[in-house]
Formats: C-alpha cells, structure tokens, sequence
C-alpha cells in the first residue's frame, strides 16, 4: 500500500512541477497580459534548473519565478536565455 501512495505521489508531484514550470515560463517570458504560453523547449530548459536551484518553491509559481531571478547567475545556459528573451 505505501508503495502505491508513494508512486501515485510522485506522479501527482511531477504533474504539479511540470505544470508549474509551464506557467513560470510563461509569466516570466513576456510581462504582458498577452504573452503566449511557454514552449515545450523552454519548459525543458528550466525545469532542472527548478529542481536545482527552487525546489522548495514548487508548486508557487511566482515563489518560482522569483527565485530563478534571484538565482539567475546560476541558471544554465539554456534556461537563463528564456529569461533573457
């Protein structure tokens, strides 16, 4: 049983990241009302990134968002170029 909870846990958990980061990238990527949702490339740049660097902001968004910003000399180099578009 506690097998199942922790597998069905982790699939929910990663859900939520994914989703999250998704919604990151696209409030961070263009600070306009009209800013189109995040490419799955930006998505896959910044994810480890998140689970690097702001893990224990997951799942607010904006908790996310912030710390990458804060943390932006250490993003890599993929990730730091979706913040700088």
């Amino acid at each position: 049983m506690r097998a199942r909870f922790a597998r069905t846990w982790a699939k929910t958990s990663r859900a939520n990241i994914a989703g999250a980061v998704g919604v990151l990238m696209a409030v961070s990527a263009s600070q306009s009302a009209s800013a189109a949702l995040a490419t799955p490339e930006q998505r896959k740049a910044c994810t480890p990134d998140v689970y690097r660097l702001c893990a224990g902001e997951i799942p607010n968004v904006r908790a996310i968002t912030n710390c990458l910003r804060r943390q932006k000399a250490s993003l890599s180099e993929a990730c730091r170029a979706v913040f700088e578009q």
